[in-house]
């Protein structure tokens, strides 16, 4: 649990997005330009200073308005998640037992279970750093995997690895492991449990239920 935390506390900080492009579309074929000539390492360097310049600069404003914490998931995360593979994998083999319509509320749902979660976590970053390890990315590549390390201040440092894939011409985390442990397959379990109790429905209310008491 306690490096599940670690996860919990991390994630937001380092898959952040740092521009927001999308009033015109001059403006958003430039933002792809710019991640086609980008790797999946510079990108993530890049926006984790800039999201923890934003942690370290309004520490006190996120822990007093939920709000600003909500925005900041949405401006600087989302946009770099497949949330889709992500539901799959969370889900494993009870995804091919759900219908179109629970599919797409289940990856609601479990986009909504991370936006709480993160957001609630968000406060407390504590002055972690991240070093970024080379990445040989092969042409044409759709997959890769970044290793990093978090570097804890009077701490030992923590082993970090992203999967990534190419989706629309830009690269997105579908699964953070830190020092072994998937922050996506580690709610596996928990849904398997309520899938064999109430099914397909009876995860998407324990769903709901969940993320109404975060939201609260």
């Amino acid at each position: 649990m306690k490096k599940l935390k670690q996860l919990l506390l991390v994630f937001p900080a380092v898959i952040g997005l740092t521009v927001m492009v999308s009033q015109i579309a001059i403006a958003e074929t430039v933002a792809v330009s710019v991640a086609k000539a980008e790797s999946p390492v510079a990108l993530l360097e890049r926006t984790s200073r800039q999201v923890i310049k934003v942690l370290r600069d309004d520490r006190e404003l996120l822990a007093k308005d939920p709000d600003r914490v909500y925005a900041i998931v949405h401006e600087y995360i989302l946009p770099h998640l497949d949330d889709v593979t992500m539901a799959k994998l969370a889900l494993g083999k009870n995804w091919r037992k759900a219908s179109n319509d629970q599919k797409r509320s289940f990856v609601i749902e479990f986009k909504n279970l991370l936006i709480r979660t993160y957001s609630k976590s968000m406060v407390e970053f504590k002055d972690q750093d991240i070093k970024y390890f080379p990445l040989h990315l092969a042409n044409g590549a759709k997959k890769t995997l970044v290793r990093a390390e978090i570097i804890q201040p009077g701490g030992p440092s923590v082993p970090v690895a992203y999967r990534m894939r190419k989706k629309n011409n830009e690269w997105k985390v579908y699964d953070i492991k830190i020092d072994g442990i998937s922050l996506v397959t580690s709610y596996r379990g928990t849904f398997s449990q309520e899938v064999r109790k109430g099914g397909i429905d009876g995860l998407l209310k324990y769903l709901r239920d969940k993320n109404g008491k975060l939201s609260s």
